[in-house]
């Protein structure tokens, strides 16, 4: 489904500065600063309209969360539901994970990657998320874990046979989630779950972080 274009919507995002962070490249390495605080800092990369990271962030609020989105005028949709809270321990950002070590340093407790772009043809494979590039740029700014989900059971075999290769440890790897103690949905999980789709999620490590071996 083609994504409809929101006229104005940059604009729109820089008037909700205690939500969204336009100049994320100048916070590198400084990120808990945002928050004051000094709690784990959890990475959504792809964090669409924000149900999954603004359910996250209000189960765990002694934890900070970051939602990072390609498009803005999906990242609208994630604003109108965190300004419909009272959270303090998010914040958004409209950026491509293309660039991503431009705004993290080894900061980052957990990425979540949740539900990606599976981009299907073989051509584009360089544009997966779990690509030997991505995987790379991941690993200067993540100290623990990647939490990897997707109903795309091809993409997912993929991914695990690229963080393989990559010498990532496996810990967890599930072709069928129904329900765990973390599993809250995003949008997309929901809607799949609800047409009978089997979830596939891999919780990874890369060797030699913290009980990654």
């Amino acid at each position: 489904m083609r994504l409809r274009k929101i006229k104005g919507a940059s604009e729109y995002l820089k008037k909700y500065p205690q939500f969204v962070i336009t100049n994320p490249v100048e916070h590198k390495g400084k990120w808990q600063q945002i928050f004051n605080n000094k709690n784990d800092l959890v990475l959504e990369i792809g964090c669409g309209k924000g149900q999954f990271i603004i359910e996250m962030a209000k189960k765990y609020p002694n934890k900070n969360f970051i939602g990072i989105e390609k498009f803005d005028s999906v990242l609208i949709r994630a604003l109108e539901k965190l300004k419909e809270t009272e959270l303090t321990n998010i914040r958004l950002i409209h950026y491509d994970a293309f660039e991503i070590e431009n705004i993290f340093l080894k900061e980052i407790n957990t990425i979540y990657l949740t539900f990606s772009d599976p981009w299907p043809k073989a051509k584009h494979a360089k544009r997966r998320l779990t690509h030997q590039s991505f995987l790379t740029k991941f690993e200067k700014i993540v100290k623990d874990e990647i939490i990897f989900k997707t109903d795309n059971l091809e993409f997912f075999k993929y991914s695990i046979e690229t963080m393989r290769d990559y010498g990532m440890n496996l810990l967890d790897v599930n072709t069928n989630l129904i329900s765990d103690v973390e599993n809250l949905k995003t949008e997309f999980e929901e809607k799949f779950s609800n047409l009978g789709f089997k979830i596939n999620r891999v919780i990874a490590k890369y060797k030699g972080d913290k009980n990654g071996k």
